[in-house]
């Protein structure tokens, strides 16, 4: 594919873009009575709302356009083949495969991967069924209740994410807890609270070298046998999700327990795999298969839909008009329902490590915005907190709204109350408040006139901030499970027109590298000599601090 800046649509778009920025969407709205209609889209149980995007039906026309001259339909097409669209690490990307309910062959780069797929699935669905009846027991004869997932970034934001969204379908006794991080408190904490006899761990790394997860699971390893365990227990209080088989029997994991991973599959895509065991354990299997067809159900549609009826084409389509056109640098991920609380974050990785890139494909550079900064939190919390800067602030941001219709709970005017802010919110940051409706408003109030010119300026809503609603009839596996895959797709398109690759994340390699040189010379294995002057200052820092810790010693 040429550069995107040379296809005819992307002028047509520059063009368009600077008349964006005299309209106001709130005008738009008071010009076509049919606008929520045009720029809103009902698929199944999910409503995706665009109407408040500063769009208009030619800057949609010519972004459709924009993909057509891109090769989405080719590039589609490839995913779907398992051709090897992350050609920096020569992959094909098959995270579909692992949802794929048709029974139609899923090939990477020539061979079927389906029967693999199936193959662990069937042995998750029997795992689960005996600890979650009771028949797999610990070391002492108990059933296991508690499970601790260890893992980190897609190993680990993407089961919890999920077990958190669906925590209202969690039966029976069994619990999962997640520990990420490499600070032991994390960690310590939680063991704490468990019993070694009754725990289960699940230790998610595809190489099992991550140095982060192999530290936190050797450290659960010794509590376990610091219990009076033998060695022979591990097999019974330990399972793994990894590539390297070797490397997990090596930790003393059994051959069964022991669940495969590809390396045509992302981490930050791999929750629909054995990734997803902590939440077959939490929720059940069905529930799990559930979330799998939602997803699957997505990805029929993202393959067949025309582009002006595609979600996730549209979604992807209006993310690059205002990242690229509108040069809006950041976008809020802000869920109205308690259940997504780690969704923004989960959301956060799988956009930013996707697209977060500034070379085309071919290795020159990008001359355009591509991925913004992802970022957010619960909404309702958030009003409290950092909308001030969404109403007011200097930064342009776009914002997506999400939240369900029906609540999870016998409290109906908490869900009003949660639904009305949504929806308020969205409002306000497109229409905000205009210097006239200001002044009239302290005039009702019987201020004076200098001190409504002194006020009036500090209450202005200048508005026009771009916003999409996305609602849910109700937070079940299946809408969860389609969420998430239209905001895998959205990242694919996206990554299509931007003419980069998704799939790879170099970024990300380059400081574990340069943390294992740094950590040998903290533990004084190695020296600070030719480091730059801040790195070796720290690690004296340290070093001295150490000595200081350990009576002088280090």
């Amino acid at each position: 594919m040429p550069c995107p800046t040379q296809l005819p649509s992307w002028r047509v778009l520059q063009s368009l873009a600077a008349i964006a920025h005299t309209q106001r969407v709130a005008q738009l709205f008071e010009a076509d009575s049919q606008r929520y209609a045009r720029f809103s889209h009902r698929w199944q149980s999910l409503l995706v709302d665009f109407s408040k995007q500063r769009i208009t039906p030619e800057v949609m026309n010519a972004l459709l356009s924009l993909a057509q001259e891109a090769g989405l339909s080719e590039w589609k097409s490839a995913l779907r083949a398992g051709q090897p669209v992350n050609h920096t690490e020569h992959r094909a990307v098959l995270h579909m495969a692992l949802r794929n309910q048709t029974g139609q062959p899923f090939e990477a780069q020539g061979t079927d991967v389906t029967a693999e797929v199936a193959s662990e699935l069937s042995r998750m669905e029997r795992i689960v069924s005996a600890i979650r009846q009771g028949d797999w027991r610990g070391y002492t004869g108990k059933r296991i209740t508690q499970v601790v997932s260890i893992g980190i970034g897609g190993s680990h934001l993407g089961p919890q994410m999920v077990c958190e969204a669906l925590n209202h379908l969690a039966e029976g006794e069994l619990a999962v807890h997640f520990v990420s991080n490499v600070d032991a408190a994390q960690l310590t904490q939680t063991l704490a609270r468990l019993n070694p006899e009754t725990t289960l761990f699940v230790v998610s790394s595809k190489t099992f070298t991550t140095r982060e997860t192999l530290l936190n699971a050797n450290t659960a390893r010794r509590w376990l046998l610091a219990s009076g365990a033998p060695e022979s227990a591990i097999a019974q209080h330990f399972a793994a999700v990894s590539s390297a088989t070797d490397k997990a029997k090596a930790f003393g994991i059994g051959a069964d327990n022991i669940f495969a991973m590809w390396d045509w599959v992302g981490g930050r895509f791999s929750l629909w795999s054995a990734i997803g065991l902590p939440i077959a354990l939490y929720l059940g299997f069905e529930q799990f298969e559930q979330l799998l067809d939602g997803a699957h159900s997505m990805d029929e549609h993202f393959l067949t839909a025309p582009d002006d009826e595609n979600l996730p084409v549209l979604m992807a389509l209006i993310g690059v008009w205002n990242a690229t056109f509108l040069r809006i640098p950041t976008q809020a991920l802000l869920p109205y329902d308690q259940g997504l609380k780690y969704l923004p974050a989960y959301l956060q990785q799988a956009e930013m490590e996707s697209n977060g890139k500034s070379v085309q494909r071919d290795g020159s550079p990008v001359t355009y915005p591509t991925c913004p900064i992802v970022w957010g939190q619960l909404g309702i919390d958030g009003q409290h907190a950092f909308y001030q800067l969404l109403h007011q602030g200097t930064h342009g941001v776009a914002a997506d709204m999400i939240g369900t219709l029906r609540a999870q709970h016998q409290e109906p005017e908490h869900h009003e109350n949660l639904l009305a802010n949504l929806i308020a919110q969205s409002q306000a940051l497109m229409s905000g408040v205009g210097d006239a409706a200001v002044r009239a408003s302290l005039r009702d109030k019987g201020l004076p006139e200098a001190e409504i010119n002194h006020l009036a300026p500090h209450k202005l809503h200048e508005g026009n901030r771009s916003s999409t609603t996305i609602l849910l009839d109700e937070m079940t596996p299946f809408n969860l499970g389609a969420l998430i895959a239209l905001y895998e797709h959205k990242i694919f398109v996206q990554g299509v027109i931007w003419n980069i690759n998704s799939y790879d994340q170099w970024g990300v390699e380059l400081g574990k590298v340069l943390a294992a040189d740094v950590e040998r010379q903290l533990m004084g294995e190695a020296s600070p000599e030719g480091q730059d002057a801040s790195t070796a200052g720290l690690v004296a820092e340290f070093r001295q601090a150490a000595r200081a810790n350990n009576g002088g010693g280090l």
